[in-house]
């Protein structure tokens, strides 16, 4: 790659240039300076691909033209690569600039980029479907993975990571790809990080150390040529036969690392590091900025909680007889639950908010209590709407029966959604749905104090009480966020942060109110068992 000027790159941003893996998976917090990995990357294929096409994959436009590209171009325009001169977005270059034309012209150039030399990159924004449709792209640049639609990629994306291997067949990042995000929060943002297990750390080993020894020979090369003595043939053949060796490997390599903001500290100080944790949640900026992976803090709420805790529960014969149909796979959600009891009712509670209500499900068995799935609706869809999904979900539930646990907050209290408290609201959308209700023996009291209510759910947890609880795992994403991120404050379970406005960072499902509504579906379970093989009662008022 060539750029006018020197750049200070930090150890991240050195390895990811210098193994030049054909395909470069990077989660990095805030500010390492993805930035200019990006710039790097696509100026190196624009450069050495000539009339090559790029895609640069966003989640959405706005995102696209607010955040990816200007943090590319403006590093661009900081190495004498000059908007206009060198390189133009949104139009056709003019006739007179006799650039020379991509090996496929765009018919239409308001989201292209063009480069002097013909090479091109297309805005792929994935909130306009079939933007990769009848493309044919040379490399793809993924940044902010995490708010990526992995099934939209896959569909419309990757294949068209595709031909001209005519023209850059012999180049080894021909058809590679850039994936850069912060840690996400969510299975659904964690696509990537599937990469991992891709990434043959032997190779990206053998890598590092050809280009060590390319570095040594060309060293004495230089010496030999500022001594004035010949260099040999032999050390020319050998440095041209390591560069082959490089370029086969990286050919091959998929190369995947995690760095924390503080890789770039030199650059943005210690007092910048301080300001971000001062200023940003705690689970931001453990995912944000140091790039962790979300898991259970040991001095949390629920510090009991551990991998024994967390199942799977698949049916691979009704997976079999739906032979790949993804859409018809995507739409089963209940008939491919394995831990489902289709013959028992399901016990459930709710949390209650402004903002967000959960409602978590699960049954009791063996002595275990299986959290079988977990439910939230935000906003302006409330209780009923959250019946109806759990009713929608279960629709082909051979008992459809619920055990309600409550307690006393779901009692005289409402937000506005009728004249009737949210026990009410509940009990009667279930009726609609053509569901029976359980409420009798079934209201907890008021909710427990939290050190007896964390000592009850840690035994639980780890098996020492009357129930061992077990969450499916797939079914459950968001709420094992709330619970695995519940942190305790001055002896209570945390909870300062349901308040605050939602973030893109801060979401509300990530906050505690998931883990209240599981909080009130344990208490019961094991202080108030009820049989599940009864006949049903439906609720009545007095």
């Amino acid at each position: 790659m060539e750029t006018p000027n020197k750049v200070f790159l930090n150890d991240i941003q050195q390895e990811v240039m210098y193994i030049g893996a054909k395909d470069t998976v990077l989660c990095a917090g805030r500010a390492l300076g993805k930035g200019v990995i990006h710039a790097m990357y696509n100026l190196r294929n624009f450069q050495r691909m000539p009339r090559s096409i790029t895609g640069f994959v966003v989640a959405n436009c706005k995102r696209g033209l607010t955040n990816t590209l200007p943090s590319m171009l403006v590093h661009w325009e900081n190495w004498g690569f000059k908007r206009d001169i060198h390189w133009v977005i949104g139009r056709k270059p003019p006739r007179a600039w006799k650039w020379p034309e991509p090996i496929f012209r765009p018919e239409n150039y308001d989201n292209v980029i063009s480069f002097y030399n013909g090479s091109i990159g297309y805005l792929i924004s994935q909130d306009r479907s079939g933007t990769s449709n009848s493309q044919s792209y040379d490399a793809l640049d993924i940044d902010e993975a995490k708010f990526i639609d992995f099934a939209q990629l896959k569909d419309e994306t990757f294949p068209a990571n595709r031909g001209n291997r005519q023209y850059f067949g012999k180049c080894c990042f021909h058809h590679g790809m850039l994936i850069t995000s912060d840690m996400p929060t969510t299975k659904k943002g964690s696509w990537f990080l599937d990469y991992s297990t891709k990434c043959d750390q032997e190779l990206i080993d053998v890598i590092k150390g050809i280009v060590f020894e390319i570095w040594k020979v060309k060293n004495r090369i230089a010496e030999l040529q500022r001594s004035g003595k010949p260099v040999p043939e032999y050390t020319r053949q050998y440095l041209g036969q390591l560069n082959r060796d490089l370029c086969r490997l990286r050919s091959v390599a998929v190369y995947y690392r995690e760095a924390s903001t503080i890789y770039n500290l030199a650059v943005l100080g210690e007092a910048f590091i301080a300001q971000l944790k001062r200023d940003l949640p705690p689970l931001t900026f453990q995912t944000s900025v140091m790039c962790r992976r979300i898991g259970l803090s040991r001095d949390g709420f629920y510090n009991s909680l551990t991998e024994r805790n967390y199942y799977s529960s698949t049916d691979f014969s009704v997976l079999d007889n739906l032979e790949y149909r993804f859409d018809d796979i995507q739409n089963a959600g209940y008939a491919i639950d394995a831990d489902v009891d289709r013959f028992a009712p399901i016990a459930i509670a709710f949390d209650y908010n402004a903002n967000i209500n959960w409602l978590v499900a699960g049954q009791v068995k063996d002595g275990k209590l299986r959290i079988i799935k977990s439910f939230f609706v935000k906003y302006e869809r409330k209780l009923v709407e959250l019946v109806a999904d759990f009713c929608n979900y279960y629709r082909h539930h051979k008992r459809k029966e619920v055990i309600f646990y409550y307690d006393s907050t779901a009692l005289g209290s409402n937000y506005a959604v009728n004249d009737e408290d949210f026990r009410w609201v509940i009990v009667n959308a279930f009726k609609k749905q053509g569901w029976l209700v359980r409420d009798t023996n079934t209201y907890i009291g008021k909710p427990m104090h939290h050190p007896e209510k964390q000592l009850l759910i840690n035994r639980m947890l780890s098996g020492r009480a009357r129930l061992q609880i077990l969450f499916n795992r797939e079914n459950n994403e968001d709420l094992l966020i709330s619970i695995q991120t519940a942190g305790v404050y001055n002896g209570h379970k945390d909870k300062r942060g349901e308040k605050l406005a939602e973030t893109e960072e801060d979401k509300l499902e990530s906050r505690t109110d998931g883990s209240d509504a599981f909080d009130t579906l344990a208490i019961g379970c094991e202080r108030f068992p009820i049989s599940t093989y009864d006949v049903g009662i439906t609720s009545v008022f007095k």
